[in-house]
């Protein structure tokens, strides 16, 4: 009976893990990453890099890049214990506040990144418009309003994100 449910309690953790993953590589932050947050999450005890490795089928480099990129993010916290020298793992304590953040921060990040290359093909764009003038391409100026546009969305999500309203909605 009691090989029975830690068997469902396994097939439960599997299942909502590889859903974790293919949730997280959707949204670009990479397979691995959502399984170890749901993993740690489905944990009641802190993890070692070791277990999380064996567990998941996983090598000890990817493991820890995913971790630290959700300790970047919050999502994950380191925990010592005295006289082990091995790295353990525990989910955030208020995993819904720190998605809310995390999600935020690597919101923000991905339209910094393309904020970047708009500005720079943007300038790109008006130089090559402005040295045509009239007889620019019709390519070319369709391309650089779309840009224009594209840097005008970027600055009303970028009011957006920072806006302290927004704030007021994601306090957990």
């Amino acid at each position: 009976m009691k090989t029975d449910q830690a068997a469902i309690a396994n097939e439960a953790r599997r299942r909502l893990v590889e859903s974790g993953g293919r949730i997280s590589q959707d949204l670009g932050l990479g397979r691995i990453v959502g399984q170890i947050m749901l993993y740690l999450y489905l944990r009641e005890k802190e993890c070692s890099l070791d277990e999380i490795c064996g567990e998941l089928g996983l090598s000890k480099a990817s493991v820890s890049i995913a971790i630290r990129q959700l300790e970047s993010l919050g999502l994950v916290h380191p925990v010592w214990k005295k006289g082990d020298r091995k790295n353990y793992y525990r989910s955030a304590d208020n995993i819904a506040a720190a998605l809310q953040q995390g999600l935020l921060a690597f919101l923000r990040q991905k339209i910094h990144t393309a904020a970047i290359e708009l500005d720079h093909v943007g300038g790109m764009l008006e130089t090559a418009v402005g040295q045509q003038g009239a007889g620019a391409d019709t390519d070319l100026k369709f391309l650089h309003g779309r840009v224009k546009r594209a840097k005008e969305l970027r600055d009303s999500v970028g009011k957006v994100l920072e806006s302290p309203i927004l704030g007021l909605f994601l306090k957990p």
